[in-house]
């Protein structure tokens, strides 16, 4: 080789080899090592809004996209809902620490603890057993709302459940079991012991506001007729409202003349609030969206920013009930609560985060052709399947039976006989039902459909969204938020 390419190339490789450290004398100094250039600090998020869409597994999503082109006649499949459009998306790991498939209570208590726990319970440790209140006061762990109170921000929830339900009571209490919802619920045997009930711990939390159902686990008898307390006289909005200088109300219209300066507690239905399909025009009740508009605008008037939980927890009670129509309808309306928070929140200064706590047994199946009925039978491309298919027939099933695109692997669609009296009970076997009110068909006879135990989606944009990534567990997603704000150690 050429004595002139050896050189070049010596010189070429020595450019790329760090030079070693230069032998010092000793009590010589070193020579300053350059400083590196400081990496801009990632923006904090003076806000944070949790959107929870209660059993919104991927499926719900994917059908409710598809639901809501439908609805403005479009095929459906094109479409996106409001929070698929986000930049960053992750998948999320829901089992329970005792559980593979989970409930509400254990997954929103991983959101707001950062611990994962077990099925059943709330804000408390998976040491506690279910159902033992010395357990439970013995296992507490930290709740994100008492954390956002004590650093001074604002703090909001907003659901279309009780107030006292699994999903919203994970922000402000701990349980030994989620059903301690009233007192009257509690057992005998754990009264007396020091656990409060859920409804209690409501009244005695810090928020600013809280918008939802569940008024009869607030009052005695001789304050609402619906009341469940014990006590016949029992007031626990009357109790907040007087040690809060707060405001109770009972209906959209006293929602929105509701003084935007003052805490605010809404309760709109002795129980969880009506669903979206069965609504009518005059209804008194306000929607998820309306709640939600309400409640920013309450707490970004707080100038140290504000944590919302926002919860549309009838999706996941439609599926329990094999209604997929009604879940779509409740996912369409959690969708556009989402939008209305993009349209009016700053994004550099606001993290929005959408998830679910858990899925469903829901299936999108059968071939249909494009743009076909979401909540219709299945009708198969035009030339495709076994008889060459008109593109307008159903497909029959092995049984000579037509059947649904939706269903559920197990529920109250697969009840055999004539369950609801209706005659579709034919040869002990349901036939499909089709619409928006329809019960569609499942595998597995049982009287509530139940939870699925696959991932759910988490999906975010504002400050703080980039940590959104990967497949992660459900606990994580307080780690996410608590770094956003800057609290994280």
């Amino acid at each position: 080789m050429p004595r002139r390419l050896i050189a070049a190339l010596l010189l070429a490789t020595s450019a790329l080899i760090a030079p070693a450290a230069p032998v010092l004398a000793e009590g010589a100094a070193a020579p300053a090592a350059a400083t590196p250039e400081a990496r801009p600090e990632r923006p904090r998020a003076k806000n944070v809004i949790l959107f929870i869409g209660d059993g919104m597994g991927i499926s719900t999503i994917t059908a409710a996209r598809i639901y809501d082109g439908q609805k403005r006649g479009e095929s459906g499949e094109e479409n996106s809902l409001s929070f698929e459009r986000f930049g960053n998306v992750a998948l999320v790991k829901t089992y329970n620490t005792n559980a593979q498939v989970p409930d509400s209570a254990g997954t929103a208590s991983a959101m707001n603890t950062g611990v994962k726990t077990r099925i059943g319970v709330l804000g408390i440790g998976p040491e506690a057993e279910k159902g033992v209140c010395r357990d439970a006061l013995a296992h507490p762990l930290p709740l994100l709302g008492e954390e956002v109170k004590r650093r001074g921000l604002a703090l909001g929830i907003v659901t279309t459940t009780r107030l006292t339900h699994a999903t919203p009571a994970a922000v402000y209490a701990r349980s030994a079991d989620r059903d301690w919802e009233s007192d009257t619920a509690i057992p005998a045997d754990q009264r007396g012991l020091g656990c409060k009930d859920i409804a209690v711990q409501l009244a005695e939390a810090e928020f600013d506001v809280a918008l939802g159902g569940g008024a009869a686990v607030m009052y005695g008898k001789d304050k609402d007729p619906a009341g469940r307390r014990g006590e016949a006289g029992a007031d626990l909005p009357g109790a907040w409202a007087a040690r809060r200088g707060g405001v109770v109300v009972r209906d959209a219209a006293a929602l929105q003349a509701a003084p935007l300066d003052k805490p605010l507690l809404g309760l709109f239905h002795p129980s969880h609030m009506s669903f979206m399909a069965e609504r009518k025009p005059d209804s008194p009740e306000p929607t998820l969206t309306d709640m939600a508009a309400a409640a920013i605008a309450r707490l970004e008037r707080d100038p140290d920013g504000f944590f919302l939980m926002v919860e549309g927890g009838r999706i996941d009670h439609a599926h329990h009930a094999g209604q997929a129509g009604y879940a779509l309808e409740e996912t369409v309306e959690f969708a556009r609560a989402v939008q209305w928070a993009v349209e009016h929140t700053d994004p550099a200064e606001t993290l929005i985060l959408v998830t679910a706590d858990h899925s469903h047994v829901f299936t999108i199946a059968g071939y249909p052709r494009r743009g076909n009925d979401i909540l219709g039978l299945v009708v198969p491309p035009k030339g495709t399947g076994e008889d060459g298919g008109d593109g307008a027939s159903p497909l029959l099933a092995a049984d000579g039976k037509p059947y649904a695109t939706l269903g559920y692997a197990n529920g109250p669609g697969a009840i055999v006989g004539d369950a609801d009296g209706d005659g579709d009970g034919e040869h002990g076997r349901p036939l499909p039902m089709t619409g928006l009110a329809a019960r569609q068909q499942a595998t597995v006879p049982l009287a509530s459909e139940t939870h699925g135990g696959e991932d759910v989606a988490l999906f975010a944009t504002g400050p703080g969204a980039e940590a959104v990534r990967g497949v992660i567990e459900q606990n994580l997603i307080h780690t996410i938020i608590r770094k956003a704000l800057g609290w994280a150690e």
